[in-house]
């Protein structure tokens, strides 16, 4: 709701928003629905590219149309995985202040780091910079509370806004959400649940090799929930969704993440629900839809 909400603020139809290639597909919905274009930005393992970036909004312009906002989710990426890189953020924010762009910033997967220390958020860099976070990630999906952090003049316009769009977010997820921060250490508990995704992503990616076609690459995110995976040349990831569909096991194909269709030999695979031994038999079922592919 709250992607929803800023993007209803601050795009006029036809308003462009830049994002990651690939992006959430969730984002992508928010942003055909309330008639926005969306133009994607090149990425590589360290994140959005600023030169690409640079490229893109002169791209735009020439065309004529007016940037409103840069999406990005610059931690643990859904759903490539995929982090930006702590030298790259500053680049980036330049880039976007020099151009009159409003950085959107969603970050719910931003805590979920298996090592390491974490990369500081675009925000802190340039105040005006919206930063979208969750209890989602780190409590219950199904509580629905999220924030927004913006500069106070947007924040009441948000309110505002929020207020004429749902009339009332529920009081009773609220207090959920504050008595577990309040009352519980949670700092632990998740620590515990990290440790599970960790060890998820670990046997994903240790048996992952056999899965897959020869040839095929995939991202080694340090966090969050999703591993992104290209197929070799001539294989189609539509074709091994189906393939792998037939032996109950669900992938997602890369097309979903981008607003043009592209990615077709790119596809998603999570590792946050299911346990390793699961994890190790869907993989072995993809194993067997893999070699019933065929390809060059």
């Amino acid at each position: 709701m709250g992607l929803e909400l800023v993007t209803a603020m601050f795009c006029d139809p036809g308003g462009v928003v830049l994002a990651e290639a690939p992006t959430y597909v969730g984002a992508i919905i928010t942003f055909v629905g309330l008639e926005a274009g969306l133009e994607h930005v090149e990425c590589d393992e360290n994140g959005l590219i600023p030169a690409a970036l640079e490229r893109r909004i002169d791209e735009v312009r020439a065309s004529g149309r007016t940037i409103k906002l840069l999406y990005t989710i610059p931690n643990f990426n859904n759903p490539s995985g995929i982090t930006l890189s702590a030298e790259r953020r500053p680049r980036i924010t330049e880039i976007c202040r020099r151009a009159g762009i409003t950085i959107v910033e969603d970050g719910p997967y931003g805590l979920v780091r298996f090592d390491g220390e974490p990369t500081p958020a675009i925000r802190s860099l340039d105040p005006s910079v919206l930063y979208l976070g969750s209890m989602s990630k780190i409590f219950s999906p199904g509580i629905r509370v999220g924030w927004v952090i913006a500069p106070r003049a947007v924040r009441e316009r948000l309110q505002l806004l929020s207020e004429a769009t749902i009339i009332r977010p529920s009081i009773f997820s609220q207090h959920l959400a504050l008595a577990y921060l309040r009352g519980f250490d949670w700092r632990s508990t998740l620590q515990t649940t990290i440790a599970n995704y960790r060890e998820r992503a670990e046997t994903l990616l240790e048996h992952l090799p056999a899965a897959l076609p020869a040839g095929s690459t995939w991202t080694r995110p340090s966090g969050g929930f999703f591993v992104w995976a290209t197929l070799p040349e001539g294989c189609s990831a539509d074709d091994l969704f189906t393939l792998v569909a037939e032996e109950g096991v669900v992938l997602i194909a890369g097309s979903s993440f981008y607003a043009d269709g592209s990615g077709q030999r790119e596809l998603r695979l999570s590792f946050s629900l299911e346990s390793p031994e699961q994890i190790r038999e869907g993989l072995r079922r993809l194993g067997r839809a893999s070699a019933r592919l065929g390809h060059p």
